[in-house]
């Protein structure tokens, strides 16, 4: 009796080893299933970031290659007050640059609103001389 309740034994803990093993495997697989669609869903979503910026960059340059013809047409037709907006749009984003740069420090800058509207002005007049040539 005693062999037979110790190969009985045996075998439930036969059962029991492998049924554990198996229990084991399938976690392993799941697991690396799971880290593999992670990975291809987090590829998939810099894919698609990435597309989108190309997508905007694309968007803005046409945005500003229309808004630069439109500057050319109004100058073609004499109107020097579009060189002086386009100018003066230019200055205030490079300023805006300028104080936004990663390693932003504290920058004056001599500027004041006379001299700066001068300055538009005067590159208004010499567009004006070159295109009544």
């Amino acid at each position: 009796m005693d062999a037979m309740e110790a190969q009985m034994k045996a075998e439930r803990v036969k059962r029991a080893t492998i049924l554990e093993a198996e229990g084991q495997r399938q976690s392993e697989i799941l697991r690396a299933e799971g880290e593999k669609q992670a990975t291809v869903l987090e590829a998939e979503g810099r894919k698609e970031a990435a597309f989108r910026d190309a997508e905007a960059r694309e968007r803005l340059a046409e945005a500003e290659a229309k808004a630069t013809e439109m500057v050319s047409k109004a100058i073609a037709e004499g109107d020097i007050q579009a060189v002086n907006y386009f100018v003066a749009q230019r200055y205030v984003e490079a300023l805006g640059q300028i104080g936004s740069a990663p390693n932003e420090k504290v920058l004056f800058l001599p500027i004041e609103a006379s001299s700066v509207i001068s300055a538009v002005g005067g590159i208004g007049e010499i567009a004006k001389a070159a295109f009544s040539k």
